[in-house]
């Protein structure tokens, strides 16, 4: 039985959206950030705002490379289920400086594994990435797939994780489910990934930028499936395993302009820029498997999640 639940990178994106989500489900919980300043730290606690008010809620501030700290959190809420969110993400960044990515991604979820050995914890949910298949050209990606050959030092990192899970599995038999998130985006969506910049662009009439000739595509994923997935995932891990959570259905970089265009009312100003080093061209998520053993049912199409999207911004943050 799954009642307590604790989560690093609570104030981010998805861990914001999960909290708050488990918090509606009864469920207890406890969070976790170091407020990294990839982006303002405002934004992050807004994101717990609500949370915050809760009675089922705690929080704590501290870094997943903290073994200290993460001891201090284990043993004294002591989970039924850890969700690892928290890394540095980011496909450019990880370029510019690879050994941070490394350390927090790879240190700090050895560090996560490691605290939970000790507090004789051994359910985990670890988040993953699509980059991890890098420019396979075999698509749909499935989780069978080789792949051997990320093409970012962000995509090694989390290739790396999920090969740690699997060491504690085997040595510890501790239960965990890997999950390859693809391309999420939503209410709380971190300011430097494509949908938020281009929408505020769009929006103010400014220029947005296209690497390359706009035919790339992404497999966007709407948040409320994610969440979905992940709920699905903590109730049901057992053993080891890698699930594909997408959407399953790719749509190119300009076509994506267009569905904002569509639901802004607003034409882009376009400006095309040269492929940049460690992008995939593509992303393309086979469901097949989440479907069958996690019972993930992704019910919001990008148009939809876009129109949604739109609809939510606040004008007073453009």
């Amino acid at each position: 039985m799954i009642n307590r639940i604790f989560i690093t990178g609570a104030a981010g994106f998805i861990g914001s959206n999960l909290v708050d989500s488990l918090l509606k489900d009864q469920y207890k919980v406890m969070g976790i950030d170091n407020f990294d300043p990839f982006y303002n730290r405002k934004i992050k606690e807004h994101n717990l705002r609500d949370a915050l008010l809760n009675p089922g809620f705690q929080f704590a501030e501290g870094d997943v490379r903290d073994a200290d700290f993460i001891n201090k959190c284990l043993s004294e809420f002591n989970p039924d289920v850890v969700v690892h969110l928290a890394a540095k993400a980011g496909v450019q960044p990880s370029l510019i400086d690879p050994k941070s990515y490394f350390d927090v991604n790879v240190l700090g979820t050895l560090n996560i594994l490691d605290m939970m050995r000790k507090n004789d914890i051994k359910k985990i949910v670890f988040a993953s990435s699509s980059s991890v298949y890098g420019n396979s050209l075999k698509v749909p990606f499935s989780e069978t797939d080789n792949v051997d050959f990320p093409i970012s030092p962000y995509a090694a990192s989390k290739k790396a994780g999920e090969q740690l899970c699997f060491t504690y599995h085997h040595l510890y038999n501790f239960n965990i489910y890997c999950l390859r998130f693809f391309t999420v985006y939503g209410p709380r969506q971190r300011p430097d990934l494509a949908i938020c910049k281009f929408s505020k662009a769009i929006l103010k009439d400014e220029p947005i930028s296209l690497y390359g000739d706009g035919t790339s595509s992404r497999d966007y994923t709407h948040i409320s499936d994610i969440i979905q997935g992940i709920t699905s995932s903590l109730k049901r891990v057992d053993g080891y395993d890698i699930f594909n959570l997408g959407e399953s259905n790719a749509i190119s970089l300009i076509n994506l302009v267009s569905i904002l265009e569509k639901h802004s009312g607003k034409k882009a100003k376009i400006s095309f820029l040269p492929m940049q080093d460690g992008d995939v061209f593509q992303t393309y998520a086979d469901i097949s498997k989440a479907r069958k053993k996690l019972d993930y049912n992704p019910s919001v199409d990008i148009d939809t999640g876009i129109k949604k999207y739109l609809e939510g911004l606040n004008a007073a943050t453009l």
